[in-house]
């Protein structure tokens, strides 16, 4: 399909050079998957940007506008991603917010991702970064701009073999994948990242919190270690348009079966989430 891109509702691929997205990544964004113009869990999406744009102390942000603009660009695609890029909007230069600034609103409608669907079946292989996440619990959870530790992690390889990275945070705690959430089962136990100090909360990953709640399989959000992970009996990632990745190999360390991944994507995909439905 073309990308088409609207910024602030019109159609248009050029952003004002003082825009604060571009100047200082001051804004958020989400990632939505599309199915047949319907987008996916599109209010699970605007209330994880409801709340960035509370903690970022963003002047007012018309979410219902939002959310038309989001369906209009969904309402022809049969398989596709919007991307909502939200900025603070346009001011001169320093770093104080102006008193009064508009946000820029940009809406891009593009391809599925070129992930195989064999992700979902067979697992993928991950590796564990060498770059660290700091630790911000003022941006903790929210999905701003500023993603460039997820760029430094992703340039650490190049093996198309190899799916995701494993990130720690610089105390040696693990906290996410660069691109996804991360969980770990041991004796039906599923533990995942806490997020309170870094980290983005995926909307993905509260579809996987209300599995486990209608399943009965006991969540738990915790510090966790590396070898909490070589540990675990599963491992598996999330995200938005990946649904549900059980992990079978980590750094040469193999994992053999993923029967609560399994049941946790055949619950998600029965709920209607599309891109669960691939295994």
């Amino acid at each position: 399909m073309t990308d088409k891109i609207w910024i602030n509702g019109e159609p248009s691929q050029f952003l004002d050079a003082s825009d604060r997205g571009l100047q200082y990544g001051d804004g958020l964004f989400e990632t939505i998957a599309v199915f047949d113009g319907h987008p996916q869990l599109l209010e699970f999406h605007l209330a994880r940007l409801g709340r960035g744009t509370a903690r970022l102390k963003f002047p007012f942000v018309d979410l219902v506008q939002l959310e038309s603009e989001i369906r209009l660009a969904s309402a022809s695609m049969n398989k596709g991603v919007v991307k909502l890029i939200l900025t603070r909007g346009i001011s001169a230069r320093g770093y104080r917010p102006p008193e009064h600034i508009q946000p820029t609103r940009i809406i891009y409608a593009g391809a599925w991702p070129a992930h195989p669907e064999s992700n979902s079946r067979q697992g993928v292989r991950a590796r564990v970064c060498a770059h660290r996440l700091a630790i911000q619990p003022a941006l903790a959870g929210i999905k701003h701009l500023n993603r460039l530790e997820q760029v430094l992690a992703r340039s650490e390889w190049s093996d198309p073999n190899i799916a995701e990275g494993i990130m720690l945070d610089t105390e040696d705690r693990l906290v996410c994948g660069s691109m996804s959430n991360l969980y770990l089962v041991r004796d039906r136990i599923l533990s995942t990242p806490a997020l309170h100090r870094c980290g983005v909360d995926g909307v993905m990953r509260e579809q996987v919190r209300l599995a486990c709640q209608a399943l009965k399989v006991a969540w738990n959000e915790t510090d966790l270690s590396l070898q909490d992970a070589l540990d675990a009996d599963e491992l598996f990632l999330s995200n938005a348009l990946a649904g549900l990745w059980p992990v079978r190999e980590l750094d040469g360390h193999g994992y053999a079966d993923h029967p609560v991944c399994r049941e946790l994507q055949g619950y998600l995909a029965g709920r209607g989430i599309r891109q669960c439905g691939q295994a």
